[in-house]
């Protein structure tokens, strides 16, 4: 089950700056990245219409948006995962 799985969801390695947020939302992005291929290849083989691929597209756009926020990635740029603020 899990070759299907790995065949039909291939993840790819993250290579960035290794944070929880930016690990999740990497994960979230592959996911996003996955979903809208197989909306484009709905769309093109003319099982869904054009407006409907859009609107979908469009919901996923929005939650990958919602997670971003919600993750806060990129808030404290200079800030090292491992390291600790001084003035706390």
């Amino acid at each position: 089950m899990t070759d299907k799985d790995d065949f039909l969801y291939p993840r790819s390695r993250y290579y960035g700056q290794i944070k929880p947020e930016n690990l999740v939302f990497n994960a979230n992005l592959q996911e996003f990245a996955q979903r809208v291929s197989y909306i484009c290849n709905l769309e093109t083989a003319g099982k869904i219409s054009s407006n409907l691929a859009y609107e979908e597209i469009k919901e996923l756009w929005a939650q990958l948006k919602r997670s971003w926020k919600e993750l806060g990635v990129g808030e404290n740029p200079f800030q090292d995962g491992g390291s600790q603020n001084i003035d706390q």
